[in-house]
């Protein structure tokens, strides 16, 4: 095998580092380009002009329905029975609910009817009739003593012996629904204290509200609990 020439072995030295300087060169050439991949290509900054907005379609452009018909009615057994969702509705209603609030008394669900004006007392599934007017001493008559049940404060105001029968029941009521004849007034800060010093919360309202609240309250919770003093709608302070 012979040798390989002077003249060849100085080309191919030649080729050699030529080969290897412009590597170094092209090498050189790039680290601008690698500094500059930092930064964004201008393609990519200006790409978000090429996004479209979404295009809104009219409302006239919608399908309305052609027909409001929900098709065949339901043949299933599981279609709620509202009228089932009375609980109380096999409660038997107690003997002194009110059937009616009368201008000058009161019909019980008894039979027992309070008329000529007086004022009806309900506790502990007992119905007194009740005259706390009575309580003014000195009045003219009647009317003057019912009006005087309004203190000077326009608050509804009687006097602690007209409770007497709240303070020997027993158990005593948890609530009292106090019904103030065809409006409503404030009762006065005394009688609300007399009464809640016997342990017995007071609800105020008009007859008629406080008769159906009676109702509801004591055919769910018992008579010996919700008590009830109610004066005639025809009263007016």
């Amino acid at each position: 095998m012979h040798s390989p020439s002077p003249q060849l072995l100085r080309a191919l030295r030649t080729t050699l580092l030529s080969v290897h300087a412009r590597g170094s060169l092209r090498g050189v050439s790039r680290l601008p380009t690698a500094v500059t991949t930092f930064n964004a290509p201008s393609s990519t900054r200006n790409s978000s002009s090429h996004i479209q907005p979404a295009r809104m379609i009219p409302r006239s452009h919608t399908h309305k329905p052609t027909t409001h018909d929900r098709g065949p009615e339901s043949q299933e057994d599981t279609q709620t029975d509202f009228g089932t969702l009375d609980v109380l509705g096999n409660t038997p209603v107690p003997s002194t609910a009110i059937d009616a609030c009368l201008d000058s008394g009161f019909h019980l669900n008894s039979g027992v009817k309070i008329t000529g004006g007086d004022a009806l007392l309900l506790v502990g599934g007992e119905a007194f009739s009740w005259r706390p007017w009575k309580a003014f001493e000195g009045a003219e008559n009647d009317q003057a003593a019912k009006a005087s049940m309004i203190n000077a404060k326009g608050q509804f105001e009687l006097d602690e012996q007209v409770w007497g029968l709240l303070s020997v029941v027993w158990p005593r009521p948890d609530m009292l629904i106090l019904g103030l004849g065809g409006g409503m007034y404030p009762l006065s800060p005394a009688t609300k204290r007399h009464i809640n010093s016997l342990g017995i919360r007071v609800d105020i309202q008009d007859t008629r509200n406080a008769a159906a609240q009676f109702n509801l309250l004591a055919t769910e919770r018992g008579v010996s609990e919700i008590a009830a003093a109610l004066i005639p709608i025809g009263w007016k302070g």
